[in-house]
């Protein structure tokens, strides 16, 4: 334990041996990926994309003892007893800084399947990374705008049967598909910009749920409803990284998603909109409570 050590110092060695990980890893992950891309058999590549998942996991996994081996960290980890890696999840979470998502995969990891995020199509051509994320299969969206819809309605329908195919990957291979429905990290300017109702949180927005839904509705059945809470007034990826975060609350509450919307067609229907929106809405609002519930047990307990 180098918890001692002061924080910029900490917070130097973290990255750089997350660097290293990720060199060390990478050349391995690049060689899978290109094989699963010139063999287009498909037994070869079902067991390149299981090869390539276990090297991102094992990623993970390194970076989470690079934190454990230098930070003194306090998780408080609510609900993830019954996760399974042989399931399908879909993952919401409040979004507070980019600290989220290594706390979060830090959590996942080893209880559920490897996260995936839906990617905009067009990232597919950043140098080393797109291959990357191709070879971990994630999903990449295709989805026009809708000044492009409205002068070729077909262009919506070949959104949806793109992302149908993209996600078709899926149906035998359990996955994590992970998305923030606030879409952006909440800030008090912001909070203040929309006008919020909630007190911790940013209005979510259903679109890209709902879309996700949509595509995958006939995998995903059940949603982890995640909420993060960062005790202390840190929160920053940098700060995570110096480990002047030294308490962090992951609460994780298993449910089911309601049948009418898995496979919805949420942009033709009004009724589904209204309905899924009101949906979402009591979520948040539960959400806001449980975060404000969850920083009063830790002050109590400070």
């Amino acid at each position: 334990m180098l918890d001692f050590l002061p924080a910029p110092l900490k917070g130097t060695l973290a990255a750089l041996f997350m660097l290293l990980n990720t060199l060390v890893l990478f050349p391995f992950l690049m060689l899978f990926a290109l094989l699963k891309l010139v063999l287009p058999v498909i037994a070869i590549r079902k067991g390149c994309t299981v090869l390539l998942n276990n090297i991102a996991r094992v990623w993970i996994g390194v970076n989470n003892l690079v934190m454990d081996s230098l930070h003194k960290l306090d998780w408080d980890v609510r609900g993830a007893a019954n996760l399974s890696r042989e399931h399908w999840y879909f993952v919401t979470c409040n979004h507070q800084s980019w600290a989220d998502i290594p706390a979060i995969q830090y959590v996942l990891n080893s209880r559920a399947p490897l996260l995936k995020f839906f990617l905009k199509k067009q990232l597919i051509w950043v140098p080393l990374l797109g291959v990357a994320w191709w070879a971990l299969d994630f999903p990449f969206m295709h989805r026009h705008t809708k000044e492009q819809i409205a002068r070729n309605p077909e262009l919506k329908s070949k959104d949806v049967s793109a992302t149908h195919a993209a996600c078709e990957k899926f149906r035998y291979t359990p996955v994590t598909i992970f998305n923030f429905m606030e879409g952006t990290r909440f800030t008090p300017a912001k909070h203040k910009r929309q006008n919020s109702p909630y007190k911790h949180l940013l209005k979510p927005r259903a679109g890209g749920t709902a879309f996700v839904l949509g595509a995958m509705g006939e995998m995903l059945h059940t949603m982890l409803d995640v909420t993060i809470v960062y005790p202390g007034e840190r929160v920053g990826i940098w700060d995570y990284l110096c480990g002047r975060i030294r308490t962090i609350v992951i609460d994780i509450r298993v449910r089911e998603i309601p049948s009418q919307f898995l496979g919805m067609n949420y942009e033709d229907s009004r009724e589904i909109r209204v309905e899924f929106q009101r949906w979402v809405g009591e979520l948040w609002a539960e959400k806001d409570a449980r975060i404000e519930v969850l920083k009063n047990e830790r002050q109590s307990q400070a």
